[in-house]
Order: C-alpha cells, then structure tokens, then sequence
C-alpha cells in the first residue's frame, strides 16, 4: 500500500471514528427533541420511532401553562438567578485570587497555591454536610443564597485565570507602574480586559455547574416555589407513570439557553482555552 493510500484510509478511519463518537452525543439529543413533540401513547408505543407519529405540542403546553402543580417558569426563572449570580460571584471571588498567586511575591505563596490545588482532588460530597451546617448558620437555607454562594471560592477557577494571568506579557504591567499605576488599576485596566476570553470561559463553565446542579438544591431548598429546573424537572416523573413528551418537553426548555449561551460565547471559550496553559 502506498503513502498516499495509507494517509487517505487513515483520513477515512478518523473520520469515520469523529463521527461515531458524533452520533453518541447527537442521538440521545435528538431523541429528546422528537420525543417532546409525541403524544404519551405514541411515546410508549413498541416499535419505538424516534420520528413523531402523530406531532403534539401538548407536552410544551402542559409545562408552560401549569402554574400549580408544575411551574417551570418559576424553575426557570429561579435557576436563571441562581447560575447567574453565581457565575458572577466566581468571577470576582477567582480573580482576586489568581492575581496575586500569578504576579505577586509572598511568603507562603507556593504552599498556599498547592493547598488550592489539593482540594481539586477531594470528593465533592465530602463538602455536603459542611456546606449545609454553614448555610444554615447564616439563615440562607431555602433561599438563593444558599445556591449562589457555596463553591464561589472554588479552586479551579482560582488555577485557570492563574494559569492565563501568567501568560499576559509583564512588560504591560512594568509600564503601567513606571506610569504611576498601582496594583489594583493595573488588575482592573490591564489585566481583566485583556483575560476576557478566560473571564468567559469560566462563566460559561461556573453557570453550567449551577444550572445543572441537581444534588445541593434538593438539601437546602424546600420550598416547591424556590425550586431550580433540575430538581423540578425530576418531579415530572411519576413513581408509576412518567409524561415523556412532558419531561422531555421541561429539558428541552432547560437546554436552550445553556445552548444560546454557548454559541454567544463560543468564539471566547475557543480562545481561552487555547491560550491557557500550564505555565508555572
């Protein structure tokens, strides 16, 4: 077999393998979509189609309109609050943070960077009971605070705008100080505006974390009405029948913005990943 022959099979190889593995991900998605526009019967019904049968919008009917026993729009809104306030509060909270471990000289530096790191490896719901016993000391639980704050202060947020912070040319903050700039207008003129790539990227990531959060919520929310999506969602399915246009129809509306989202902030995520590395 010659070169060009053996490049062009494996070219053919590769491709065949990106769009298998394009497939996993693709149809259970799309069997989400279709399955929003069945009726219940035709959802159930043996041989399963992924095309509708008969085309309903019952599903989104019952989860919009339902004020009572399932108010999505509450969810939704509540949500929206939550993973917005939170991704904002890890933006403040991590950058503070990174920029000094970045660019600054201390004692302890080092030690108290690879204490950050270590807690990347510890379980999260090692934090459960801690978390719940310092929310309700504040007064937080069922309130949005007690899904906004807790894992603000997060380690990996701290490591990645570390890790772009050190990639930023230091001779733009040497010229700033011979300007007469101190540190925090360096931080906040030079520094942030040119992290915006990474600043987007960490909350995209931070508000996914929050909006898909379906464990903590149930812990420290008990009010039906202070629910977010995922654990409102979650009562759609009944213990002996479960509405699957109607579940299906719910993630369908708990997708849209974090896919909205993604195709506003593509073009920074893109970048900030690519120019963040692990520089030390």
């Amino acid at each position: 077999m010659s070169p060009a022959t053996k490049r062009i099979a494996g070219g053919v190889m590769a491709y065949a393998a990106l769009l298998a593995l394009t497939g996993v991900f693709v149809i259970p998605l799309l069997w989400m979509v279709t399955t929003s526009f069945k009726t219940n019967p035709d959802a159930t019904t043996l041989p399963l189609s992924i095309l509708p049968r008969e085309f309903s919008v019952e599903g989104y009917r019952e989860v919009l309109t339902s004020t009572t026993e399932y108010p999505v729009h509450r969810w939704f809104l509540n949500s929206l609050i939550a993973a917005t306030g939170h991704a904002a509060l890890v933006l403040v909270v991590a950058s503070l943070a990174a920029y000094p471990l970045a660019r600054m000289s201390f004692r302890g530096k080092r030690i108290i960077f690879a204490t950050i790191i270590t807690t990347l490896f510890i379980p999260g719901f090692i934090f459960l009971v801690p978390n719940y016993l310092i929310v309700d000391s504040f007064g937080w639980l069922d309130t949005f605070w007690a899904i906004i704050v807790p894992g603000a202060a997060g380690a990996f947020g701290v490591f990645f705008l570390r890790q772009f912070f050190l990639a930023i040319p230091r001779e733009l903050e040497e010229a700033a100080l011979i300007d007469g700039a101190n540190r925090l207008q360096i931080f906040l003129r030079i520094i942030l505006p040119l992290s915006k790539p990474a600043l987007a990227t960490l909350a995209l990531l931070s508000f996914l974390a929050n909006w898909n959060d379906f464990l903590w919520p149930i812990y420290v929310l008990f009010s039906p009405e202070k629910r977010t999506l995922p654990p409102g969602l979650a009562t759609l399915q009944g213990t002996y029948l479960t509405d699957y246009p109607v579940l299906m129809a719910g993630a369908m509306i708990a997708a849209v913005p974090v896919l909205i989202l993604f195709l506003v902030t593509q073009k920074y995520i893109i970048e900030g990943v690519a120019r963040t590395g692990l520089k030390g």
